[in-house]
């Protein structure tokens, strides 16, 4: 045979064996589709970049905060919204986290605000707010009556008994600008560095924060808990991880469920404590129904023109994914993935 040829030759049956080598170890590099979507495209009337979600005492009563200082209420269970407008004078905020107790709920917001309501929202006092505290308010958790906890976007976590007009530091220092923070049922919390680089933990009981090296090369895009309190995180390139117990450091080995996603995972929600579903940008959303040993893809959502930077269940019969530009998805009970 002629030199050339040869070497032609032999350079197909390598690249075949590589290929086949790939398809044999990138079996999840297509996911296969989930086949009932049980998600809903709500129509609303703003195109806003939303951050956060919360409901009263009445599940059907709801609001929806986000960037240019937007506040929707809902009455019908999340179907239909309408916007609110507050008397906040020429200043546009960022609404970056509601939360409701009962019927008292609170909102904060960037530049530093605080908003207080005892009666559901139909009305709202806007807290004063020390020019001393450190960072802007960034997370708000409603705790029961009159109480609340706070955290600011460097770390500062405050509790207020008495309505908010006075607060307790409970961490002492900062752990610098975070891109996101999650809190746990039981009041731990976890949060992100700005660039990703690292992420650090705070327990009830801590004077400070414990700082973490991530576990890869790969920076990290977010954090949080699953129903037993256990630590997720999201890297870059689609890659998520699970803690094996509560110990912080603890994680098991890294999942890809799709090697072909182009698009970043950004979000992890649990519907029960097997079932997650994970958000990411260009309308990806994936699916396990066992705690991420399979997975699945809703491609029916992959038609919505928007990254999903948020999703959040309420219970189990209660979801909503929030995204850009006035995109709302609304968890149907009756089309049950599971």
């Amino acid at each position: 045979m002629h030199p050339v040829l040869s070497w032609l030759r032999r350079g197909l049956v390598v690249a075949v064996a590589a290929i086949a080598l790939m398809a044999t170890g990138c079996s999840n590099a297509f996911l296969p589709d989930l086949q009932q979507n049980p998600w809903k495209v709500i129509q609303l009337p703003v195109e806003t970049n939303f951050s956060d979600i919360a409901f009263t005492k009445d599940p059907n009563h709801g609001w929806l905060v986000g960037n240019r200082s937007s506040l929707l209420e809902t009455r019908d269970g999340g179907e239909t919204w309408e916007e609110r407008q507050l008397e906040l004078g020429d200043q546009s905020y960022t609404f970056t986290s509601v939360d409701f107790a009962g019927d008292e709920g609170w909102i904060v917001g960037d530049p530093s605000l605080l908003l207080h309501t005892t009666d559901g929202g139909t009305t709202w006092e806007n807290l004063p707010l020390s020019a001393k505290l450190p960072g802007t308010p960034f997370l708000v958790t409603a705790l029961g009556p009159k109480s609340a906890e706070m955290a600011t976007n460097i770390g500062a976590i405050y509790v207020t008994q008495d309505g908010g007009r006075n607060w307790k530091g409970l961490v002492e220092g900062a752990v610098g600008v975070v891109r996101n923070m999650a809190r746990s049922k039981e009041g731990r919390y976890v949060a992100v560095s700005s660039r990703g680089n690292f992420y650090s933990t705070w327990a009830p009981g801590q004077r400070e924060w414990l700082p973490h090296n991530r576990k890869s090369s790969r920076r990290l895009q977010n954090m949080g808990f699953d129903a037993e309190g256990k630590l997720w995180l999201v890297a870059r390139g689609g890659q998520i991880r699970f803690s094996e117990t509560l110990g912080s450091d603890a994680f098991l080995d890294a999942i890809t469920p799709e090697f072909s996603t182009s698009w970043g995972l950004l979000d992890i929600a649990y519907r029960t404590p097997q079932e997650l579903w994970v958000t990411g940008g260009g309308g990806t959303l994936l699916f396990s129904p066992d705690g991420g040993q399979t997975w699945l893809k809703d491609q029916a959502v992959g038609d919505v023109p928007s990254n999903l930077n948020r999703i959040i269940f309420t219970d189990a019969n209660h979801g909503y994914i929030l995204g850009q530009r006035g995109v709302l998805l609304k968890y149907e009970e009756s089309s049950s993935a599971a």
